[in-house]
């Protein structure tokens, strides 16, 4: 069950705003409000840790189903490695560049196990160093 919850009009405002931006403009939104307030929008990482009945913690563990894609190098053919990564990604071609330029950086998160193995797949082909996690 959830509850309505009443919002001032600036919020709404606010929140319209938000909606009708590119996910370019919204990634300078974040990174702004990043600088200004002096926080990361950075999901914080848990650390699993020993179950309280002593147990086998990998035994306690779920399977894991989403992955991590993280280009670790460019190597030597970076054009191509931009390319892959404008096509996985839909970035344009300056963002494309700044992630390959800032490797090691996460190309994708939180994809199924198959398209991370695709993507890694596609990055190698081209001569680029690839890390799923």
């Amino acid at each position: 069950m959830s509850e309505e919850v009443t919002l001032s009009p600036k919020i709404e405002e606010i929140i319209e705003t938000v909606g009708s931006l590119t996910v370019l403009e919204l990634a300078e939104l974040v990174k702004a409000l990043e600088e200004k307030f002096g926080v990361s929008a950075a999901a914080p990482v848990m650390v699993a840790g020993v179950p309280a009945d002593g147990g086998d913690a990998s035994a306690a563990a779920e399977e894991k189903d989403s992955f991590d894609v993280v280009l670790t190098s460019a190597g030597d053919k970076k054009i191509q490695v931009i390319k892959v990564v404008r096509e996985i990604t839909s970035l344009g071609l300056k963002e494309a560049k700044a992630l390959v330029d800032e490797a090691p950086k996460a190309v994708k998160e939180a994809v199924t196990k198959q398209e991370a193995e695709e993507i890694q797949t596609k990055l190698s082909e081209v001569g680029g160093t690839v890390e799923i996690q």
